[in-house]
């Protein structure tokens, strides 16, 4: 996607300056998801990438990072964005600790990291 807009807006892969991309389920992304989209949008290996995370709002605080980048005189070309694979967002099981009896408890990404309020453990 990253390619298809810089194309669209005939701008090159090497004159972006930094990358910010937010996603919120991050588990089963593989490590620097916003590296592997500077990389995958064929960007130069030292463009700075970096991933937010700020739940819901990590696209957006993303295009918000960037905005005040480029207003403040820091960057002129910036891919900004957010990501997100929920149908490959794995089940979790807790198997580095010995079960005496019974079975491993499966835990739903999407509804652990996703949707679960961290705080007082209600779904959002």
């Amino acid at each position: 996607a990253a390619r298809g807009s810089l194309a669209s807006c005939n701008v090159s892969p090497t004159e972006v300056e930094e990358v910010y991309m937010g996603a919120v389920l991050q588990a089963g992304m593989g490590q620097a998801p916003a590296r592997q989209v500077a990389l995958g949008a064929e960007m130069g290996n030292d463009t700075p990438a970096t991933t937010v995370n700020k739940v819901c709002a990590s696209g957006m605080k993303s295009v918000m990072m960037a905005a005040q980048s480029i207003d403040l005189g820091h960057r002129q070309v910036m891919v900004a964005g957010g990501m997100e694979a929920m149908s490959k967002a794995p089940h979790y099981a807790y198997l580095r600790q010995p079960t005496p009896y019974g079975e491993h408890k499966m835990l739903d990404a999407i509804k652990s990291d996703g949707l679960t309020d961290v705080y007082n453990s209600m779904l959002m």
